[in-house]
């Protein structure tokens, strides 16, 4: 966690462009991002903050490849047909095992391809992410997965994962008003919550009860009359195979009282009275601040103070924008506080930042998707999969001995293609080349750089360090007396040194 100071500036107003140089532009692609290359950096310097929060921010106009409804089969989990749902109820009226056992035999083989599908659902997600030219609009899409929380296994349906993934997608940087309106008709949310099995004679308070606390005020927001009479107004809310469903006749549509708000309110009733809270921008603010400036505890009272006042800035700045996004991104981005040396490196990276970032801003080969997501996997972070409807801690809860060493193996096979039980053959087609980050080998005024000057041009241009003793170390360490400096064996070798310290863990 960043350490504050009495220096630390709580401002809102934009940075100077006088202020803007490459750590900030650095600063700025790794949190509105992965990492970039130096000339991606450079390029930002160049263009100065403002047209360079622009160009992450408005990524509507960057071409990219459009997400497609038939990218992947939407029909392996589907409902049975009507004449199908009588055929199996007569065979369990009939105890016909044969006929019930064909059915359970398919079910069984449906499931077995939806978990074929999944898994290419993730390489689909974690390809974009290495691969986008709209970086901001993918962090934000991990972001919205992480805040509105479905697990995989629980809906076992690979198709609505990928539906819910789109519209977080579309959604990245529009309303918060229209995201809390689609998650409300969202099939794998409504599943993972159990909504489909809210009815009026029967209320299920389970998502009414999530919504408020974890997608939108925060705990001690609400009282248990608002979560039932929440529960109320969501009673119908469903889905029919791929699509959201209302069914009027489980629909409550007597009068209810929700955070002061009293009417015959159905969910959109309950939407409207969750964006008249106070409490909703404050806790979608700090939300916010956390994933994209500093871990901060979620209870104002804990967080640092002046994390707390300018947290309350955004705010009011969102209510303001009335729940618009991009403004409030781009004010939080271009503001003096986001650049404060106190919230500058001091974020750990998860491990889609770490793999992702690492790809992007070092420009290591991709090597093997399924290596890598199973790397995250063991790192903490498998998307489509978070822990819990409360998402991933982040933070410090990234970082255990166990991680570590992950983390460190991810980097080397990054590297070198090389894994603890050894190579491995699939990430091999490529070879790391580190000589792009040495300013002194891109250099024509300088003849024959030394071990010393390689190690550190790459401490600078990986961690933005310049430390003559840590270079010399790394120099030492590197070297072999049958390589010359600029031999890529010794500049992977420095690489990989650089990346196993702790510095390179933060971001």
């Amino acid at each position: 966690m960043p350490q504050q100071n009495r220096r630390a500036t709580d401002s809102l107003a934009q940075i100077k462009s006088s202020q803007f140089g490459y750590r900030q532009a650095k600063h700025l692609l790794n949190r509105a991002g992965f990492g970039g290359t130096e000339q991606q950096i450079t390029t930002l310097v160049e263009w100065g903050p403002e047209k360079a929060v622009d160009h992450l921010i408005d990524f509507e106009d960057i071409p990219a490849e459009p997400d497609r409804r038939d990218e992947f089969d939407h029909t392996i989990m589907r409902s049975l047909s009507r004449d199908e749902q009588m055929e199996r109820r007569l065979a369990r009226q009939r105890r016909d095992e044969e006929a019930i056992d064909r059915f359970r035999k398919v079910r069984q083989a449906a499931q077995r391809a939806d978990r074929k599908q999944i898994r290419a659902v993730q390489k689909w997600w974690l390809t974009r992410m290495i691969q986008t030219p709209r970086p901001l609009q993918e962090k934000l899409t991990l972001f919205w997965h992480g805040h509105f929380a479905t697990g995989y296994r629980t809906i076992e349906d690979s198709y609505h994962m990928y539906a819910q993934n789109r519209m977080f997608r579309a959604n990245a940087l529009g309303n918060f008003r229209q995201l809390l309106s689609s998650i409300i008709r969202d099939p794998a949310m409504l599943r993972y919550l159990n909504n489909n099995q809210n009815r009026k004679a029967q209320p299920n308070e389970n998502f009414a009860r999530e919504i408020m606390e974890l997608f939108s005020l925060g705990e001690g927001n609400y009282t248990e009359r608002d979560i039932k009479d929440g529960a109320r107004a969501l009673t119908g809310y469903t889905y029919d195979d791929d699509a959201f469903s209302f069914n009027k006749r489980n629909h409550d549509q007597t009068i209810k009282t929700i955070l002061s708000q009293t009417g015959n309110l159905d969910g959109d009733g309950f939407v409207d009275a969750i964006l008249r809270s106070r409490a909703c921008p404050a806790f979608i603010s700090t939300k916010l601040y956390r994933f994209f400036v500093a871990d901060i505890p979620l209870v104002p009272a804990e967080m640092p103070a002046v994390s707390r006042r300018f947290v309350a800035k955004l705010s009011n700045y969102m209510a303001s924008k009335q729940y618009e996004l991009k403004p409030v991104m781009r004010r939080m981005l271009l503001s003096q506080h986001f650049y404060d040396p106190t919230v500058m490196g001091n974020k750990i990276k998860s491990p889609a930042e770490l793999v992702v970032g690492s790809i992007r801003s070092l420009s290591t080969p991709t090597r093997d998707i399924t290596t890598l997501l199973s790397a995250m996997d063991k790192m903490g972070q498998a998307i489509f999969s978070p822990p819990s409807v409360k998402g991933w801690d982040g933070g410090r809860a990234w970082i255990s001995t166990a991680t570590m060493f992950v983390r460190q193996n991810t980097l080397v096979y990054l590297l070198t293609g090389r894994l603890p039980a050894g190579i491995n053959p699939t990430g091999m087609d490529q070879q790391f080349n580190a000589a792009p980050l040495v300013k002194s080998l891109n250099d024509p005024s300088i003849e024959s750089p030394t071990h010393e000057q390689i190690a550190a041009d790459l401490l600078d241009a990986i961690l933005g360090i310049r430390d003559e003793q840590m270079a010399r170390h790394i120099a030492k360490a590197a070297q072999s007396p049958d390589r010359s400096p600029d031999d890529q064996r010794t500049l992977t070798a420095m690489t990989t040194l650089i990346t196993s310290m702790p510095q390179y863990q933060l971001c």
